[in-house]
């Protein structure tokens, strides 16, 4: 855990002073007038067109086949996203379909409720419900935030935090999800991309994964 913070403080602070701004800005206004504001921003065709594509870093099956990829390279790096996503999808799940899943989404409420049209991007179908909490910003900040802690290079990690931001404003930009999904999304993510950290990297256990995998199996046959 120590090796952790050490290596990687830096983002670790910058990721607490954006929840901090965030969470100052929804304390201190509603979820409606929010996307109000941040809808105004949606217009700009090549904006638009691009935060359409760069939300898929935030879909499940993008983290499974970095995870797959990975596993070519070295073991336990696969499968500590490949874990980290599951653990947080799992509870990406029960929050959604078990606790909150009467909370609707953006375009819904807007639609039925208060009654004002939102600006949509073309092509991108938006969903009316199971809103909280954001399942792409979720999955993005478990993979990205994985691939930071684990990364030696500076540029690299500030890639990787720049792409879990990105996926998770994509969400909202899209009118797909609240501010508060994407934000509550980005903690559990980064939740489970520690806790995970801790289970395969914080002990010297199954030194035998620091390996790729045709390596992996073919010493698992000898």
């Amino acid at each position: 855990m120590k090796a952790l913070i050490k290596h990687n403080i830096i983002y670790i602070l910058l990721y607490l002073l954006l929840l901090g701004i965030i969470g100052y800005v929804l304390l201190n206004a509603g979820k409606v007038p929010i996307h109000r504001e941040m809808n105004t921003y949606v217009g700009n065709t090549f904006v638009d067109q691009f935060l359409a594509y760069a939300t898929h870093l935030g879909d499940g099956l993008f983290a499974v086949l970095i995870a797959i990829a990975f596993s070519f390279q070295n073991v336990r790096v696969s499968l500590y996203i490949l874990f980290s996503y599951a653990g947080a999808g799992i509870m990406s799940y029960i929050l959604k379909h078990w606790v909150y899943y009467e909370v609707t989404r953006p375009h819904f409420v807007f639609q039925y409720y208060v009654r004002e049209q939102l600006k949509l991007v073309d092509g991108v179908d938006v969903v009316a419900f199971h809103s909280f909490p954001s399942g792409h910003a979720l999955s993005a900040f478990a993979l990205f935030f994985c691939l930071l802690f684990v990364s030696k290079n500076h540029f690299s990690k500030m890639v990787f935090f720049l792409l879990a931001i990105l996926a998770a404003y994509s969400r909202v930009h899209l009118s797909q999800h609240w501010l508060i999904d994407v934000y509550v999304g980005s903690i559990i993510g980064v939740c489970f991309s520690i806790l995970l950290y801790v289970v395969f990297y914080s002990t010297n256990k199954w030194p035998h994964l620091n390996t790729n995998l045709s390596t992996l199996l073919k010493n698992k046959s000898v």
